[in-house]
């Protein structure tokens, strides 16, 4: 797997980021070591999780996943770059998963009142715990996971520096923000020579949102802003829509596609199946592919062995330049 360098710190990951929110609950210890050991083995270095997944898993409060990394990673720890965050863990657990709907909705409302925000307390709190459960002496990616507009900038900022200057945390970045915020974040950094953003962690893949506009998910501006500020990455978690490029039935059923349906996805649906028959690929691969392509280090969240197995062809696909033009164009 190819190497891409992080914003402009002249630190280099896998082009594709495992995505752990489902080991330790969903995946079980030894099917996730088989796909971590896996995605190493492919040359992936670049893992992704947070100190609240996977609270909506039976008996799972949130930690499980850290918790199990700590386990999976020892005497390999210099192996990876580690990427957790802070500001989304569950404070009230029965009103989260009330907001939570047999229908697969979510009443988001409801679960970020639950949030325990981005106070420089919970920061500091937070960062200790998750490195007792990562089993390690640092992290190398901090989010925050859900921006916190109820907290001023200046404190998160300035309780993140804490960290970075005491060597707990390498990098930042922020998930989840809108773009004027991100602006202001990075512009209160810079003149306070405190640490900046270098990646922001949104929903992205090769279809775009036709529904409302909503922070999770990148739009126009803020793609726009990233191609001005190239010392800020993209890092794209729902990459695949949960495998709806492949899946029709699956497709019209799930809620995420309800953020997706249209005449413009019909038809970037239509050019992926073209270019994934002519490549003899699946349409999860060539989407993927086709965001790596772009710049942009894609998140991947397999839950079963058969699902990274199905995914991990795309580490390697190249998109020929007349089919790359056909999915540009759609």
């Amino acid at each position: 797997m190819k190497k891409v360098e992080l914003g402009r710190t002249g630190q280099y990951v896998s082009q594709v980021s495992l995505g752990c929110m489902l080991m330790g609950t969903s995946t079980d210890e030894p099917t996730s070591k088989r796909i971590l050991d896996a995605y190493l083995g492919a040359g992936g270095d670049f893992l992704d999780t947070a100190n609240c997944y996977a609270w909506w898993a039976p008996d799972a409060t949130g930690g499980e996943s850290e918790t199990l990394l700590g386990r999976l990673l020892k005497g390999r720890r210099d192996r990876v770059f580690l990427a957790t965050k802070v500001s989304a863990g569950i404070t009230d657990l029965p009103a989260a998963r009330a907001a939570r709907h047999p229908d697969g909705t979510v009443d988001w409302a409801g679960v970020e009142r639950t949030f325990e925000g981005a106070g420089a307390a919970v920061i500091e709190r937070e960062v200790e715990l998750s490195l007792r459960r990562l089993g390690t002496d640092h992290i190398d990616l901090y989010y925050v996971h859900v921006d916190d507009r109820s907290v001023p900038l200046e404190e998160t900022l300035s309780a993140l520096d804490g960290l970075v200057r005491a060597g707990k945390v390498r990098y930042i970045g922020w998930s989840n923000v809108r773009t004027w915020r991100l602006e202001r974040i990075r512009s209160l950094a810079l003149a306070n020579d405190w640490a900046a953003p270098v990646a922001v962690q949104v929903q992205h893949s090769y279809l775009r949102p036709t529904g409302a506009d909503v922070p999770s998910i990148a739009g126009a501006e803020l793609l726009d802003w990233l191609s001005l500020h190239p010392d800020v990455s993209l890092a794209a978690y729902s990459s695949l829509l949960r495998g709806i490029y492949d899946d029709a039935a699956y497709r019209e059923s799930t809620p995420v596609w309800r953020s997706y349906a249209g005449p413009d996805s019909d038809a970037r649906l239509a050019a992926v199946a073209k270019v994934a028959s002519a490549l003899g690929a699946s349409g999860n691969q060539v989407a993927l592919a086709w965001l790596v392509h772009h710049g942009v280090i894609p998140l991947i969240g397999p839950r079963t062995w058969e699902h990274y197995e199905s995914i991990a062809p795309a580490f390697t696909l190249e998109l020929p330049e007349e089919l790359l033009s056909v999915l540009d164009n759609a």
